[in-house]
């Protein structure tokens, strides 16, 4: 029973349960329903209302349209502008952007059209001054701007649809944010409202401005100017840069409204570039208020450019700076002096300064290719890429003719023609006294005040830090600034320093003002407390270096050595001087950290432009002799101090070896080859009598020698090398010591491979050496180019002299100097063909177009009968020269000819020749020293030299009577010419040694002979003894001198008379008889 009870509870409870959640359930679905209902009564509601909205705003502005469209009766078109007012109020209640775009539109155009009329009822602005709505008026005007400048953020300028939109919110942009074409202020009635209308507007544009309103007008400025294709035509444009320039003359170019200007709009990509192109208006504007003086007062100071270049960051500081050169070059006969110097010049110099810091030494993960500033930390958002062909266009500007001329050319001018004033000099500078040539007194008078002034040069200077040098000094040093930060225009901006209007030359001058030798002495007191070389007067002189090498190097010898305009030889010599003496100074007396000096900028340039005018110097003089030894170095002590290893003399001739005599250096090269033989145990002492023995028949000498010798390693060639002649019947020749033997097959090895019948090598118009660019038609040609590299380096290095003339441009390339950024090819042209220097040299200075010469960048070249075409650039055949780039092809031209004919021989020649010679010995001489390492010194014959270090055999001795009578010849009867020959016949080069004959290896040596060379067994005590005491075995009368070259030996018959010694040399020494005559 209990249970039957407990069951039928439990189930009363659940029905309860049950019923209770039906009911709640019930309240939810009538809740919702009612919810439903309400929210579709509401929308439908609503949707009613606006469409009753929409429908009377739509028939409101059809009542307009429908009226007439005669432009002289606009009055008859419009309707009460209270009407359209509450109507367009009520639009923007229920306004939807997409759905209301042309609406919106049509208000626009109806509201603007409206402001020409002068009836307070229908113009649009007549609601505001209606006191019961002006408060209402004022807001939905800002409502409505707001709105336009929303849509002009969405619009595309490149759909001729939106372009025709943005038009129209430009209009009423324009229309509302000023009040001079509202028809009401041209009434007499409204004049004294005038200024509250433009209270109005001020008002208007203020509130535009806090919501964005700069940020609109750059988004449409960057869509519609940095693209492929402008879209922004005149109207649009002109419009923009007015509604841009209105809050701030509004607000009377105050500062805060001033730096948004400048960082929204004047940063936008080539934005001038655009005005000047397309809206001339906009330019004026900009001038009518002084946009470029104020822009450049408010970034001349220090906080506002943080402020400003913070923001922008790199890019798009560029672009500003860009805009500001532009802006200078278009106000440059407007804006203020003082705008340009020194504001301008210390702004562009911090933008350039602060660019540099995102520009990096290389590619890394982190970097981006940047077309004018190289590998940049930063990377180009989709705008800057297209516009950076116009930025570099504005910046060119800066170093162009007419930026040019106002920013430096004219100063310079202005500071020399003025002379040097108290102020400036270190002295107060007295006049002359003007000589009277009736007053012998003011004669004295002059003449005394002359003696005075020389005695007190230093008044005649300007002084490093008077008002004049530091001008010239932070104009240099923008530049200098621009060349370190835009590394992909440098070359663009050495140009426009180097040829534009004499402006180097000016600046030479002005250096030649600084003190005695371009004031060396102040530079090195500056140097001395600013180690950092920070201060602008060192960052003219890098400038300065810098452009004049980039000046030389492209400054042909009839430009140099014949015009001699603007720059004269003796200014050559006069700055090489300057140059020579301050890295002397500054290496010496250790100014620059010695362990940093190869990163060091201001002696990078001018180290470089010193060693340009000394290898221009070593091609074609135009110093007087011992220019540039330095002559404070005392030889004796420079080495004993070079040889214990200080730094600033290492440095010396590391870096600017040409200081030192020539002698000096053959000397440190011959001793660091001595130190190499030791350090690799090549002396004789330590050989031990170890040597290389290398066999070969005379019929085939090269063959042989190629074949022993070239898989010679590099240690064994450069040890002991004893050659074994085969003569034609196969038998051993016999040899004498001295090591004659490999010089003999050295001279004969180098006469063969040199001469140009074998076409290894041909000769020039001055009959100088080359590699033959036919060469390959020889087996093994660059083989055989390896190997002669090789004997010639073992010739220099064992001090062996072969009369080898080589062309200078070859020996160039052997120094390794071509290698160097600023080689130039056409410089040493001539000495391979100067007919084509001379063409090419046409081509330069050609004064019409050039294009009708017909060139193109290739060249053509008859090889086995057959026209073989070469491009010098990639579909060169295709390509024209014309003046824009014909000083390239003529360096592209000089190149082939020079380089590329032959890069494969020469460097298979270099390869060998430094497998013996270490190249940084070669870094001690210039071209023509290697070539006088090479053949001996370009020096007339030594005789006193020469008979203090001869040997002599078979009985004779320096005061045998027939010796005596050799020198005596040699000397009285000899011509110069004469004596050369005589060295030739005795040692197969017509030249001396570089140290002089105690350096002849072997050494020379006079043997007396009573034989023909057929029987000739050496001295034997009878023929010393008769040679000694001049006892004659037979009459010698009919014997001419012979020698043997390989030994530097001459062979002497003992004659009886002077005479007879005399014209028997003389006829031996023309027919150059050597071992054929006896």
């Amino acid at each position: 029973m209990f249970s039957k009870d407990f069951t039928s509870k439990e189930s009363f409870l659940e029905q309860t349960k049950a019923a209770r959640e039906e009911r709640a359930l019930e309240k939810k679905r009538e809740a919702s329903v009612v919810k439903i209902q309400a929210l579709v009564r509401g929308w439908l509601q609503r949707h009613k209302f606006v469409k009753i909205i929409l429908n009377e705003f739509d028939e409101l502005l059809l009542q307009a349209s429908d009226g007439s469209h005669d432009d002289t009766q606009k009055s008859t078109e419009l309707l009460p502008a209270l009407s359209v007012f509450k109507s367009s109020c009520r639009l923007l209640i229920v306004f939807d952007g997409e759905r209301d775009r042309k609406r919106f539109e049509k208000l626009c155009k109806y509201i603007t059209n409206s402001l020409h009329s002068e009836s307070i009822k229908l113009s649009y602005v007549g609601v505001f001054l209606n006191k019961e709505y002006s408060l209402r008026w004022i807001s939905h005007i800002k409502d409505v701007l707001f709105k336009c400048c929303q849509y002009l953020e969405q619009l595309k300028p490149e759909s001729p649809m939106d372009m025709q939109s943005i038009l129209i919110h430009l209009h009423t942009l324009l229309a509302y944010t000023g009040s001079s074409t509202w028809a009401l202020t041209r009434l007499k009635n409204f004049e004294k409202l005038r200024g509250g209308m433009n209270q109005l507007c001020a008002n208007v544009m203020g509130s535009l401005f806090h919501k964005g309103y700069y940020l609109t007008l750059k988004s449409l400025l960057l869509r519609g100017l940095c693209r492929e294709k402008v879209f922004l035509k005149n109207i649009s444009l002109t419009a923009i840069v007015t509604l841009s320039l209105r809050p701030l003359i509004s607000a009377q170019f105050s500062e805060k409204l001033l730096t948004m200007y400048i960082i929204q709009i004047l940063s936008v990509p080539t934005l001038v570039y655009q005005m000047q192109q397309l809206s001339p208006e906009s330019i004026a504007a900009y001038r009518t208020h002084s946009m470029f003086d104020k822009s450049i007062e408010f970034l001349s100071t220090d906080q506002n450019m943080r402020i400003v270049f913070n923001t922008l960051e790199g890019n798009y500081a560029l672009c500003l700076l860009g805009n500001l050169i532009q802006l200078a070059h278009l106000e440059k006969d407007h804006a203020m002096k003082e705008t340009y110097y020194p504001a301008f010049i210390l702004v562009s110099t911090r933008f350039l300064d602060s660019c540099q810091q995102y520009v990096v030494c290389k590619k890394g993960n982190l970097s981006n290719w940047h077309p004018i500033l190289g590998w940049f930390s930063q990377s180009l958002d989709a705008y800057l890429p297209h516009a950076m062909t116009n930025l570099r266009n504005q910046l060119s500007l800066l170093w162009g003719t007419q930026l040019l001329n106002k920013i430096l050319a004219v100063p310079l001018k202005e500071m020399l023609d003025a002379g040097i004033t108290a102020e400036e000099g270190a002295g107060p500078s007295q006049p002359s006294t003007p000589v009277q040539s009736n007053n012998p007194a003011a004669f004295i008078r002059r003449a005394i005040e002359a003696r005075t002034n020389r005695s007190n040069s230093s008044k005649n200077f300007r002084k490093l830090g008077s008002p004049d040098c530091t001008k010239a000094a932070l104009i240099c040093s923008m530049y200098q600034t621009a060349l370190q930060t835009m590394t992909q225009v440098k070359l663009d901006i050495l140009t426009g320093l180097s040829n534009q209007e004499n402006i180097l030359y000016s600046l030479w001058q002005f250096l030649c003002t600084l003190g005695p030798n371009c004031g060396l002495k102040s530079y090195l007191d500056l140097l001395a407390v600013n180690t950092k070389t920070s201060a602008p007067e060192f960052q003219m002189l890098v400038l300065f270096a810098d452009c004049m090498t980039h000046y030389v190097t492209i400054l042909d010898d009839m430009e140099m050595y014949e015009k001699q305009d603007p720059f004269k030889l003796q200014d050559f010599i006069n700055m090489s001087q300057f140059l020579n003496m301050f890295v002397y100074k500054t290496i010496m007396g250790q100014l620059f950290d010695l362990k940093t000096i190869q990163s060091n900028d201001l002696f990078n340039s001018l180290h470089t432009l010193l060693l340009v005018l000394y290898r221009r110097d070593c091609r074609r003089s135009y110093t007087p002799a011992h220019h540039w030894l330095v002559k404070e170095i005392r030889e004796g002590q420079f080495m004993s101090d070079l040889e214990k290893g200080k730094k600033p003399q290492q440095m010396l001739v590391q870096k600017t070896p040409h200081m030192i005599a020539h002698g000096e250096r053959v000397r440190l090269f011959r001793r660091a080859v001595a130190d190499e033989k030791v350090v690799l145990g090549l002396t004789e002492s330590a050989c031990g009598g170890r040597s290389t023995l290398v066999t070969v028949r005379r019929a085939r000498l090269v063959e042989d020698g190629y074949r022993q010798l070239a898989a010679l390693p590099s240690r064994a060639l450069r040890g002991c090398v004893r050659v074994r002649f085969i003569n034609e019947q196969g038998l051993d020749e016999a040899g004498i010591d001295q090591d004659g033997v490999f010089k003999e097959f050295l001279e004969e090895t180098i006469k063969r491979v040199f001469d140009p019948s074998l076409n290894l090598f041909r000769v020039t118009s001055e009959e100088r050496l080359y590699p033959s660019p036919t060469s390959c038609l020889q087996e093994n040609h660059l083989q055989l180019f390896e190997f002669i590299g090789r004997m010639l380096g073992k010739a220099v290095y064992e001090g062996i002299v072969v009369d080898v003339p080589f062309a200078s441009f070859f020996l160039s390339q052997v120094l390794g100097q071509t290698q160097q950024a600023l080689y130039s090819w056409i410089d040493e042209l001539p000495s391979l063909d100067r007919d084509l220097y001379r063409s090419l040299t046409y081509i330069k200075h050609f004064q019409g177009d050039i294009c009708s010469l017909e060139l193109t960048f290739s060249v053509d070249e008859e090889r086995l009968g057959e026209i073989v075409t070469h491009e010098l650039v990639p579909g060169g055949k295709g390509i024209p020269v014309t003046n824009e780039n014909k000083i390239n092809y003529i360096h592209l031209m000089a190149h082939f000819r020079m380089h590329m004919q032959i890069k494969d021989q020469t460097n298979a020649f270099i390869k060998g020749f430094r497998t013996i010679i270490n190249p940084e010995w070669l870094s001690l001489f210039s071209t023509p020293e290697l070539q006088r390492l090479i053949s001996g010194d370009n020096v007339p014959l030594d005789l006193r030299d020469l008979r203090r270090h001869t040997q002599y055999y078979g009985g004779f001795h320096d005061s045998h009577r027939v010796v005596c009578w050799l020198w005596d010849v040699l000397q009285r009867d000899f011509t110069e010419h004469e004596r050369a020959m005589f060295l030739k016949f005795v040692t197969s080069c017509s030249k001396p040694p570089v140290l002089g004959f105690a350096h002849l290896k072997p050494p020379f040596s006079i043997r007396c002979v009573e034989v023909g060379d057929d029987e000739d067994t050496g001295d034997t005590i009878g023929s010393v003894i008769r040679g000694f005491f001049t006892i004659r075995k037979k009459d010698p009368l009919n014997r001419l001198p012979t020698s043997s070259t390989c030994f530097n030996l001459l062979k002497l018959p003992n004659y009886q008379k002077r005479s007879t010694l005399r014209d028997k040399l003389r006829y031996a020494v023309n027919s150059n008889t050597g071992f054929e005559l006896s």
